[in-house]
């Protein structure tokens, strides 16, 4: 594919969070009202310019029980994207499982999610773009480390349980996936992340963050662990014959385009104490996309970035600085983000407080008006478009 991939997302988030001891739903389409105005958006969407969307149907209310399917909401929308010549990357589950399989710490989800992407796949042969299951780090670490979402549980144990979960069901969705059409694409949309050393004696617990960000891309890939990593996965629940199952079930790597994401708050600086806070960009895009390249050598994609206006604009041209600067220095780098179209909801407390507070992160507000950053990502779009459609990436993707 002679390609560059300029892409948008829908954020489709549905996690559950505890409200007043009560588990509550929370659906960022519903909150940004797109539900009603899908139509429209898909429209916005073709305004721009761009033709790939991260995109779903709801998992949580598309999965009804072991082998039975609503697919009235993905029938539609899917329907109206080729339509439009829109090609979706299908975002199959997005921070959140359906009420009956509970939370990711149900060891039986894997199997049923892996039914789940074959139905899928075999209801909608054309689509070939997929993210089976989006930032696997971010969702085991918010559900089952901070105790912030679906499980709300915060312990090592619980986090290698979802983790493991998380991963088993992301390759069995690949390969199920894979049986129905063999020339379908992954894009794994990942949190990139790094933890600094503020002083000497942080530099151990730095060093075994920097090896546990990589959990959630070594299990999905099959790649060796550290012995460090490999003793702590035993020590919270992972049997040495769970960990070879993901060794031996190595998916497909030419299938596969790892996909970072990168936000400002993706860095972060460890204190004496071994606490952590954002420590806000220090790295950026590049060093940590190439130390995530150097350990799996597979194909890169932008998969998500924002930031809050004033600064849009001015971190829009950054991130396509280091993208540029990247492609230049040799690297198979095939695609961009902005995430999302829209503003998002209650993201400024990262879905754990059901507030209704608007954060303007999207290419349009939420009365589907055009932001700085809309006009400046069009304009982007229409300006590098012809220059890297005469470059080649070396890659074979179906379209």
């Amino acid at each position: 594919m002679n390609k560059f991939i300029f892409a948008t997302g829908i954020e489709n988030s549905y996690p559950t969070i505890i409200v007043n001891g009560k588990k509550v739903r929370i659906d960022e389409m519903k909150k940004t009202g797109h539900y009603g105005r899908w139509k429209e958006d898909f429209g916005l969407v073709k305004e721009m310019g761009i033709e790939f969307l991260r995109y779903g149907p709801p998992y949580y209310s598309t999965h009804l029980g072991a082998g039975k399917y609503d697919w009235s909401i993905a029938d539609e929308t899917l329907k109206e994207l080729n339509n439009l010549s829109i090609k979706p990357i299908i975002d199959l589950c997005h921070f959140g499982v359906p009420d009956w399989i509970g939370d990711f710490q149900n060891t039986d989800w894997p199997v049923h999610f892996g039914e789940y992407a074959k139905a899928f796949a075999q209801r909608y042969p054309d689509h070939l773009f997929y993210t089976p299951i989006n930032e696997i780090f971010v969702c085991a670490m918010f559900s089952a480390q901070y105790g912030w979402w679906n499980e709300c549980l915060s312990s090592d144990k619980a986090f290698v349980t979802a983790l493991k979960n998380l991963c088993k069901a992301n390759v069995l969705a690949m390969n199920a996936i894979s049986e129905v059409q063999p020339k379908a694409t992954f894009i794994q949309s990942e949190s990139s992340e790094y933890f600094h050393v503020e002083e000497p004696d942080c530099r151990e617990t730095a060093d075994f963050l920097n090896q546990k960000r990589f959990l959630s891309l070594d299990l999905s890939y099959g790649h060796s662990v550290s012995v460090d990593m490999y003793l702590y996965l035993l020590a919270n629940g992972m049997t040495a014959k769970e960990y070879k199952w993901f060794m031996d079930n190595k998916v497909i790597r030419t299938k596969c385009i790892m996909g970072n994401d990168y936000y400002a708050s993706n860095e972060h600086m460890v204190h004496a104490d071994g606490s952590t806070s954002a420590s806000g960009e220090i790295f950026g895009y590049y060093v940590i996309t190439q130390q995530y390249y150097d350990r799996y050598r597979l194909p890169v994609m932008h998969t998500e970035t924002n930031i809050s206006k004033p600064g849009s604009v001015d971190w829009l041209k950054k991130e396509w600085a280091n993208i540029y600067r990247f492609k230049q220095d040799g690297f198979p780098i095939v695609g961009f983000t902005w995430f999302s179209l829209l503003d998002q909801v209650d993201w400024d407390s990262a879905l754990r407080n059901d507030a209704g507070n608007v954060n303007p992160l999207g290419l349009y507000d939420l009365d589907r008006n055009i932001r700085p950053v809309g006009k400046a990502y069009k304009h982007l779009i229409a300006l590098w478009r012809p220059v890297l459609k005469k470059e080649n990436f070396g890659l074979k993707m179906y379209l």
